[in-house]
């Protein structure tokens, strides 16, 4: 496994649309194994293919352990994802590791239900509802092209944020990048 270096808001890659993944050996495997340890040394929830550089459907996601969120701890290394149903709605922060030292409020679904397939290959059903919901419309936007801040409605309601020093408090939830 290696991390790989995540590349930033203003590069091309990240407005194209990703090829769906058809071949599931062991490049795929090293790709999400890389995505995986990414993700973690970057302390994110989440990832798509799409940041470190690759224009494949691939998207992990893994919610630190909490015990308000049913799915938490959970790894989802999925491929090919859609979402096939979102109910609800509600405005909350995001961030995002590809747009460091920001966040935005964004609206999103308050729970849907994703079509994927796992590392292996096979199909994959998902229900998912608050924060894991959010995060897989966030992932799955960037598999489409689709940043965040695309999303933010306002400038009002983007802004930077000033990292706390050690000891000073702890970060919320929604300012961790997704």
């Amino acid at each position: 496994m290696a991390i790989r270096p995540v590349i930033f808001a203003d590069n091309p890659i990240l407005r194209m649309k990703s090829k769906k993944v058809k071949r599931f050996g062991k490049a795929l495997q090293v790709l999400i194994d890389d995505m995986v340890e990414t993700m973690h040394s970057a302390n994110g929830l989440g990832l798509a293919a799409p940041q470190v550089g690759v224009l494949q459907q691939v998207i992990i996601i893994q919610l630190p352990e909490d015990e308000e969120e049913p799915q938490s701890g959970k790894l989802f290394a999925l491929c090919n994802p859609q979402i096939v149903r979102a109910d609800g709605e509600e405005e909350g922060e995001e961030g995002c590791l590809c747009l460091p030292g920001y966040v935005g409020e964004v609206k999103r679904a308050t729970s849907v239900i994703v079509k994927a397939q796992d590392r292996r290959g096979k199909k994959v059903r998902i229900k998912a509802e608050g924060f894991l919901a959010r995060v897989f419309q966030h992932e799955t936007d960037h598999i489409n092209g689709i940043l965040y801040i695309d999303r933010v409605e306002s400038p009002d309601k983007f802004r930077r944020i000033v990292p706390p020093e050690e000891g000073e408090r702890e970060v919320s939830k929604a300012e961790i990048p997704l």
